[in-house]
């Protein structure tokens, strides 16, 4: 079984269900894909015993590519096609610059 670093992160222990559950992220490859998981166990279980069972579960839906995941990658924002930027300081000095004050 390959190892990934892997971040544990909202680790709760849900009484309905009589589950741990947490978002576990794996670092693979320079990519983290996140699955939601979840371990029925009492909650008298230890957290290292928990955070095992989770962290498996993630690794096992990993490799099979099974259940629900979500990827993140970097975007840059891009400008507007045919549009200039705004300047909200332009654009309050050309009020102010009318000579014709008058409200509707």
């Amino acid at each position: 079984m390959q190892t990934y670093q892997t971040q544990i992160t909202d680790v709760i222990y849900n009484a309905s269900t009589q589950c741990f559950e947490a978002l576990v992220t794996l670092h693979d490859a320079g990519k983290a894909r996140k699955y939601a998981c979840a371990i029925s166990a009492p909650i008298t279980m230890s957290f290292e015993d928990a955070a095992k069972g989770l962290t498996q579960q993630a690794e096992r839906r990993h490799a099979t590519r099974l259940g629900l995941s979500s990827h993140f990658t970097a975007s840059r924002a891009r400008p507007r096609a045919g549009r200039m930027g705004f300047d909200p300081v332009h654009w309050l000095e050309s009020l102010i610059s009318k000579e014709d004050r008058s409200a509707a």
